[in-house]
């Protein structure tokens, strides 16, 4: 297994790997182009009876950048042509957030973190005091050295004063005043949510039991997959704990992943009208969270304060990239026998 070198050589190899395998897939345009002019779409491929009573949803590039991995598993297991029960169907949607995949980012073509931008928008927004103090230290005007040296010690006086646990909550737990900034939630839905949501229940219906599973990188020790539930009700945490034993919820503390606003799991929980809905992510670590932390600022100035085509375009780029999906094979192998291994557990649950 590896990793494809852009978006459009991982969109080719996944719609080959259908192809091959026989699949069906229905494609999804997005509005916008990719750094070369290249088409960018969602692509859903589907494997067994689109009626099966049990479907298990796999979602890559909620992230972006993630994707590089959750492409990679995916192809990977359609070229593999494993057969399936009966009454199973897999979903597989492929690059849910295009544009940030093929530029390379995180967050979507509006500086949107696809996982932030699932709240009822009707409401008040979620608050969040500690990213309003530091937001300009997060995402200064300038990018040079003397100014990250003094960015870089406002954040730690406040790691200092009220720990590392509450300077992570700050900086990525969610928020909706600084368009410019990192986890920035967005002011109304985008088009990765509206997919997604219009995916869900075009694919879903009908199902009597569904488990989701959305690919993550970033996070944790490397090659390390963790499982993180968002916030599940105890049907849905027995159902987790047989499923795959060790699970973690970021609202009790438990996981690498700090508890934010409006995910993509909350919101397929409501979307999904199965009577039953299991639904976990899997984080696998890349870096220091140090690197990964001052790979998402960079890119965040550069996007705001500079060109993304410009010179100094390539190395926050490969350093975005190299946070979130390094070119190492030990870890491209650690990624796919993790995710083969849960991908039989939820089979393996949904249909016993």
């Amino acid at each position: 297994m590896r990793l494809a070198q852009d978006y459009t050589e991982a969109r080719g190899r996944f719609l080959d790997a259908a192809r091959e395998l026989g699949a069906p897939v229905a494609h999804h345009d997005h509005p916008l182009t990719g750094p070369t002019g290249e088409v960018l779409a969602t692509d859903v491929a589907i494997v067994g009876s689109p009626s099966a009573p049990n479907r298990l949803l796999v979602i890559s590039g909620t992230h972006g950048v993630e994707g590089f991995a959750g492409s990679m598993c995916q192809t990977g297991w359609l070229a593999e042509g494993a057969s399936i029960p009966d009454d199973l169907a897999i979903v597989l949607v492929h690059a849910i957030n295009p544009y940030g995949f093929a530029w390379i980012r995180r967050v979507n073509e509006d500086n949107v973190d696809l996982n932030r931008n699932c709240i009822d928008f009707g409401a008040a927004v979620p608050e969040n005091p500690g990213y309003d103090l530091l937001s300009g230290a997060l995402v200064p005007a300038q990018w040079d050295a003397e100014t990250r040296q003094a960015s870089d010690g406002l954040l730690l006086e406040f790691a200092t004063e009220h720990g590392f646990d509450a300077l992570q909550e700050a900086v990525s737990k969610g928020q909706y005043r600084h368009p410019s900034g990192v986890f920035y939630g967005g002011s109304q839905p985008v088009w990765s949510q509206r997919m997604l949501e219009s995916i869900a229940r075009t694919s879903l219906t009908g199902a009597e039991r569904t488990a989701i599973i959305d690919l993550h990188t970033g996070l944790g020790p490397f090659g390390v997959g963790e499982l993180i539930a968002s916030h599940p009700d105890q049907g849905g945490k027995d159902r987790l704990g047989s499923w795959y034993g060790e699970y973690t919820v970021p609202s009790e503390g438990t996981s690498v992943s700090a508890d934010v606003s409006g995910d993509v799991l909350d919101a397929l929980d409501v979307w999904v009208e199965s009577p039953e809905v299991t639904g976990v992510a899997i984080e696998w670590g890349t870096v220091d969270i140090i690197e990964v932390s001052n790979a998402l600022r960079a890119d965040a100035w550069l996007h705001a304060h500079a060109d993304p085509l410009g010179p100094e375009a390539g190395p926050i780029k490969a350093g975005l990239r190299a946070a979130f999906a390094p070119d190492d094979p030990q870890w491209a192998t650690l990624v796919w026998d993790r995710f083969t291994e849960v991908t039989a557990e939820a089979a393996n649950g949904l249909v016993t």
